[in-house]
């Protein structure tokens, strides 16, 4: 079974009638897929669908977001397990020479 079956069982299966533009989605995962890191790749194609369904977009404009999404993959410059610039985690002083014993901490 190649992917335009795959497409055409699964829209079947889902109760939808839809076209879809193989290459352009593949082209728009591997892109997410690469810059990004691998889950990106459906995660993107999930989020290319409900933005298209969101805007009862014809093919022209899925195309046009697809493009938009596949700039920004094609941009990114944060490499997978790069520490989030806003999480960073504050230094812990030592504090192993000090006694917490009676210490209570409220949750």
């Amino acid at each position: 079974m190649n992917l335009h079956d795959w497409i055409d069982e699964l829209s079947d299966v889902l109760d939808i009638d839809t076209e879809v533009d193989e290459g352009l989605l593949s082209d728009l995962t591997k892109a997410a897929a690469e810059n990004v890191e691998r889950p990106a790749a459906p995660v993107t194609a999930y989020l290319l669908g409900y933005a298209a369904g969101a805007r009862d977009a014809d093919p022209e404009t899925v195309e046009a977001l697809a493009a938009r999404a596949q700039a920004l993959a094609e941009q990114w410059d944060r490499p997978a397990n790069a520490p989030d610039p806003i999480d960073v985690d504050d230094e812990v002083p030592d504090d192993s020479g000090v006694d917490h014993t009676g210490d209570r901490f409220d949750d």
